[in-house]
This record gives C-alpha cells, structure tokens and sequence, in this order.
C-alpha cells in the first residue's frame, strides 16, 4: 500500500499539536496522526486548566502574555462559549518561606502583573486558609479558569474547516527519511511528508529515537488531581486558585467541588498514567494543612503526564541534524497557557517566515540546538 502524501505530517493531536496544525492548515497540506482514540487523552484533558501570566519560568511567561489577547478574543467562530472565566490565583508562604515568595515577586516582568496582600487580605480572599500558615501572599488579579474542551476542539474544528485531516488509533511504528520524504508507518497506514513535526508530548523521546536523531531528554512526569466535596454551608466558588509559593499544593473551586493537587513530578515512562494512592493522600495531608477544611470525600481522581526538557522550557523549531523534522514538545504544565503564542512561532518557523513578534533571545531560549553545539539545519517546509 503506498503512503499518502502531504506537505507536513503532525504526530499528536494534543493542544500543542492541534493548534499548530489549525494555523498551517490554511497554507499546507496537513495531516496529524494521532495514537489514541481520542485527541488530547494524556495531558491535554487532564489540565487543571488556569491561565496564568505568571506561572512558569521567564519563556513560558513570555509567551502566556503573548496568549493573552486569544483567549480573550479569539477569531470569530472559533468557540461557542467565552475560552475563559475571572478566576485570580493566589500564591500563599508560610514565615519560612518568605524568602522565596520575595525572590519571585522581584521578577520585572512580573511587575504590574502581581499584588502585595497581607495575611488579613489573603485570608479574606480565601477564608478556609489558616492564619498560622500563611504569613504573605501574592495575586494575580488576571488568572482565568480555561474551557480546555472548548479550546482544543477549536483548534481541532479551524484544521478540519482549512482541509487538514485527523488520523486517530495511529501509533507510529517506524519513521524513515529518504531522497528529502519522511515516510510514517503507524498503525493506520503509512504517511509521508518532506516534514515532521513531533508533537507527540511525553513520547517525544522516543518519537525522535525512532527517526534517528538525539533524544533531548523530555522526561513525562505524573501530576495527581482530584476533586473533593466541600463541607456544607461552604461556597468556594468566589475563591482564587490558591498555590503554596513552593508549589507543594494547589486548590482550585471548580463546579461546586474543589480541585486540589500536591503538584507532584513523579517522573515515569510514557503511558496511560494513573493516580498512585499514595499522592493522593499527600494531596489531601497538605491542603489539610494550609486551610481548615477536612477532606473526607473524593468524587474522582486522575493524573496526567506534564513532560519537561532539562530547563523546563518548551521545545519549538527544527532539529539541528535531520532535515524536515520539527520539535514541538516539553511543553510541561504550561501548554494550555501557552497555546495561542506557541502555535504562532512554530507555525512561522514551519513556513520560514519571519517574525517580529517574540526576540531571537526568546526563540533561541526554545531552539532544540540550545542542548547542542551543532548549527541548526536550514530546514523548511
């Protein structure tokens, strides 16, 4: 059977994939190839779903600003539903940790971003927190809860209208590089492109082994959740979401529960991850601590994978030694956030134009050839 041809060839479906794949659409023959059943099975729909400009290191707050005005305006009939509702978060320190909580606060991009609360104002915008944990805090008065499903299926509804097509139950079994054409083998046949982009999240690794290039060490690690009933008479829903400054916990109202997590990056191989007991327990032990609330019944619980390069920056533009392939992955917690912006600079150095809208400092800080001393590749779509 010969592979069916296309201009780029997207394996992962997830929010870093699909969006990518919306913009290049219009432009190029694509398809993505996708290994679950499901678009966005392992990280995607498992997000605790927050935008956030502040949350994350120097790049990923870069781009989450530069996301900002998509969520708040995206393209005419892109969603049936607003992409974001007024959340705030709030970032809690104990006495010991107020040190910490001053270092983050001093970031310049921060400013005007951040406010100053006391322990009073911190207690009244979240009144179940115990005053004998939290001696200071931070706000963010611009944190917004994500419609997650409404955001991914927009990406995904804008690649189909453009023309591109979905490929679901297609786990790549092989990828080869010959006369300037990949060529895809997977479960549901076999593809080819003169270019491949790896959006295949915590499996990018061994997407990137399987094509022959040198893996960037993208380790996927477990992120445990879960949502709690709330005492009777407590209305949490005005309440931000609340995240101790060491991200050893984070607390968030969502439909009348409490979404609550220990932040864990249990570091595990690619797979269909599940909750360990274990976490979420831990999970519970620390939210316990921090407010006064007593957490005795789990509606559900689940984990998802957040995969990380060594400097926890995303991974976006051509591999420096193998032609027409393309990194967009180790978007770790942030690629809900960082959708928008990603998916614009890697839409542009898929194409080969220029961009004025993020530095070279920033695109060199996400360049798969920052892990290596070898020049990038003039590859192009």
């Amino acid at each position: 059977m010969s592979a069916q041809s296309f201009d780029i060839l997207m394996i992962g479906a997830g929010i870093a994939g699909a969006s990518v794949a919306a913009d290049l659409a219009r432009t190029h023959r694509v398809a993505i190839v996708e290994r679950e059943e499901h678009p966005g099975y392992h990280s995607t729909g498992r997000s605790a779903a927050l935008f956030s400009e502040i949350y994350g290191n120097g790049v990923v707050r870069a781009l989450s600003r530069a996301s900002r005005d998509f969520f708040y305006n995206p393209p005419d009939g892109f969603a049936a539903h607003p992409l974001v509702k007024p959340r705030g978060s709030l970032y809690v320190a104990r006495h010991e940790q107020l040190t910490h909580l001053e270092e983050f606060a001093r970031n310049s991009d921060l400013a005007g971003a951040i406010r100053r609360l006391s322990q009073d104002e911190a207690l009244r915008a979240c009144p179940v927190l115990r005053p004998d944990y939290v001696a200071a805090a931070l706000y963010e008065a611009d944190a917004a809860d994500v419609d997650v499903n409404e955001l991914h299926h927009g990406y995904l509804r804008q690649f189909k209208a453009e023309g591109g097509t979905l490929f679901v139950n297609a786990d790549v079994q092989s990828l080869t590089h010959r006369a300037g054409i990949w060529t895809v083998k997977t479960r549901d046949g076999e593809f080819s492109a003169p270019v491949v982009v790896n959006a295949s999240g915590a499996w990018a690794d061994t997407v990137a082994d399987k094509a022959g290039t040198t893996p960037l060490k993208i380790k996927p690690r477990r992120r445990t959740a879960l949502l709690a009933e709330l005492p009777a008479g407590i209305a949490a829903d005005s309440w931000p979401m609340v995240i101790d400054i060491d991200e050893s916990f984070y607390l968030k109202p969502d439909a009348g529960l409490l979404l609550i997590s220990p932040a864990d990056e249990t570091l595990v191989p690619p797979c269909d991850v599940q909750p360990e007991e274990f976490d979420v327990a831990v999970a519970v032990d620390r939210v316990e601590q921090a407010t006064t609330l007593s957490i005795t019944r789990i509606r559900r619980r689940w984990a998802g994978l957040r995969s990380f390069a060594p400097d926890r920056s995303p991974v976006i533009g051509f591999d420096g030694s193998l032609p027409g392939f393309f990194w967009l992955a180790g978007q770790g917690g942030y690629g809900i956030q960082t959708a928008p912006a990603a998916s614009r600079l890697a839409a542009s150095l898929l194409r080969g134009e220029t961009t004025d809208e993020f530095e070279p400092a920033i695109i060199a800080q996400l360049s798969p050839n920052r892990f290596t001393s070898e020049p990038a590749a003039r590859s192009r779509a």
